[in-house]
């Protein structure tokens, strides 16, 4: 199973280049495969911007990724 994780772009960088914080590391990805702007949630997958998401459903996405590493360390 292959799982992408949602993250916030905050920077554009030349060469379809972005920097997305994940919430609590920020690592730079392609973007050769959406339009995005600063602002805007992605899925990324392997390094790849994949999919754009509404700030609702990136926040929401990101908060259930939280809760199942919280639970996995319980």
């Amino acid at each position: 199973m292959c799982i992408a994780v949602p993250a916030e772009v905050i920077e554009k960088k030349e060469g379809n280049i972005a920097v997305v914080d994940y919430g609590d590391l920020k690592q730079e990805v392609r973007v050769d495969l959406v339009d995005v702007d600063i602002g805007e949630f992605v899925l990324v997958h392997v390094g790849f911007a994949i999919q754009k998401l509404s700030r609702e459903e990136g926040l929401e996405t990101r908060e259930i990724f939280r809760q199942v590493y919280a639970a996995m360390e319980e």
